[in-house]
């Protein structure tokens, strides 16, 4: 059976947790930060999980060891 391989794109985004969550960051933090408000800059800083509809797919492109 062939080795499977990971979508680089992808590795650099998402972290499989210890728990098999998968965390990601949000977009729309690094640049252009004049424009935003703090309360939306605040919220971006915060890292989030990905949903259930998601999930599946995400594992798709992220072949665990």
């Amino acid at each position: 059976m062939p080795k499977l391989k990971t979508k680089k794109a992808a590795a650099k985004r998402f972290r499989v947790k210890p728990s098999g969550k998968i965390k990601f960051d949000r977009a729309n933090h690094e640049h252009l930060a004049t424009k935003k408000s703090r309360k939306r800059k605040n919220k971006l800083k915060k890292a989030k999980y990905v949903g259930h509809s998601d999930l599946e797919r995400v594992m798709r492109v992220l072949p665990t060891k």
